[in-house]
């Protein structure tokens, strides 16, 4: 790694989703809890950033999101542990956590259908070139990422695995 390769890190994360992670409904029985994320070397013109958790294997024809959350401050460089609850006030102030194909806000754990075997869980940051996008809670995922994407400078990822 260079010194200004950005990259997305975490205590927390290894090659398999733990209990702590993974969703607590659809047939879950996990914590359903965030893991810390840190991230460093930031591009040059960042003004915000935004974390998005994908599941590419989901049995949708569209993948299934997890984690939306953007309005990140540009002078952020963590979520500790439990940010994904909106209601923790753990995420930075003015971070917004819009629905997620589960149809709630914040973070929803891993939970693939029973023997659909192993899934990907990919855990994005976006370095952004605005300080907000203008989308509120009630936002949905392809609206979002359309966002996201319209105004990534840079990206870095994490990936974690789960089947059940």
């Amino acid at each position: 790694m260079t010194a200004d390769s950005f990259t997305l890190f975490s205590k927390e994360i290894s090659g398999q989703a733990t209990l702590s992670q993974v969703f607590n409904g659809f047939g879950c029985t996990g914590n359903n809890i965030s893991p810390q994320l840190f991230w460093a070397s930031a591009p040059e013109g960042t003004k915000s950033f935004a974390i998005t958790l994908f599941d590419p294997d989901a049995p949708t024809g569209s993948g299934w999101w997890h984690w939306l959350i953007f309005n990140i401050p540009s002078d952020c460089s963590e979520l500790p542990s439990g940010a994904g609850n909106p209601q923790s006030g753990l995420a930075p102030i003015g971070a917004v956590q819009s629905i997620t194909d589960y149809g709630t806000n914040g973070y929803g754990g891993p939970c693939p259908p029973q023997g659909h075997g192993i899934h990907q869980y990919i855990f994005t940051i976006h370095a952004l070139d605005v300080d907000k996008i203008d989308l509120d809670e009630k936002a949905n995922p392809a609206l979002v990422g359309f966002n996201i994407n319209a105004h990534t400078i840079q990206k870095a990822s994490l990936v974690m695995y789960y089947k059940r």
